[in-house]
């Protein structure tokens, strides 16, 4: 009784080794997970790089204003009352100096002004800022609100 080829499948011999060729074809496996992991690491932290001033923003169904290649001036009255000029803390008597200064190192064109306001306050004390905004000479000025969908 002969007993060539027990375990079935093909006979081992030197043509029968095929797994230590080298591999021709690239494995996009990992680099497609890599990919997977960026996008979902940069679609957290992207909201978290807006303004740090918190602010609960009216609803409004107006559309979007195109963005120009000049940064926007942003000038935020919270829920307090206090009223940022960026991210710093500027007092209301203090306000029209400045704006002044934003308006003269703006050069010949002054810099859009991007006016954010809690939906609390007073519409009296967010006219005196646009009022203020108006008076340093600026004219290009955004009021910014969240998107509400009414259906319309």
């Amino acid at each position: 009784m002969a007993f060539g080829n027990l375990g079935g499948g093909r006979p081992r011999g030197r043509r029968g080794r095929r797994s230590s060729a080298p591999m021709a074809d690239i494995n996009v496996t990992p680099l497609v997970d890599v990919m997977l992991v960026l996008l979902i690491i940069f679609m957290v932290t992207a909201p978290l790089l807006t303004s740090g001033v918190p602010v609960a923003l009216p609803d409004s169904n107006a559309r979007a204003l195109d963005q120009s290649a000049r940064e926007p001036v942003q000038i935020t009255l919270d829920a307090d009352g206090q009223l940022f000029v960026g991210d710093d803390v500027v007092a209301m008597v203090a306000l029209p100096g400045r704006l002044s200064a934003l308006a003269g190192a703006g050069g010949a064109q002054t810099p859009p002004i991007m006016l954010r306001a809690d939906r609390a306050l007073d519409y009296g004390r967010v006219m005196r800022v646009m009022g203020e905004i108006n008076r340093a000479g600026f004219t290009r000025v955004a009021l910014v609100t969240t998107s509400s969908d009414g259906g319309q």
